[in-house]
């Protein structure tokens, strides 16, 4: 039973420990992407977010033209 007490105060002490230690960044990120200077928000973030946005795009129709594919494969009447 006092194992479970000490790991509670351990546990609790940790979480409140690192919460005074985090800064908030919402209001840099924020001005960041809000600033207008012509670009679309997802290439706001550099060559990684154009390179995932990409290759998002990439496997969004990729993986449409596959579920079409599929579903005409699916329409045709079997042969016999």
């Amino acid at each position: 039973m006092r194992h479970l007490q000490n790991f509670q105060r351990l546990a609790v002490r940790a979480f409140s420990v690192t919460a005074r230690q985090m800064r908030n960044k919402v209001p840099e990120h924020q001005k960041f992407f809000q600033e207008d200077n012509g670009l679309p928000v997802h290439i706001k973030g550099g060559t990684f977010d154009a390179l995932l946005y990409r290759f998002t795009m990439t496997i969004t129709v990729v993986g449409t033209g596959f579920s079409m594919y599929w579903l005409l494969i699916a329409c045709q009447p079997r042969s016999k």
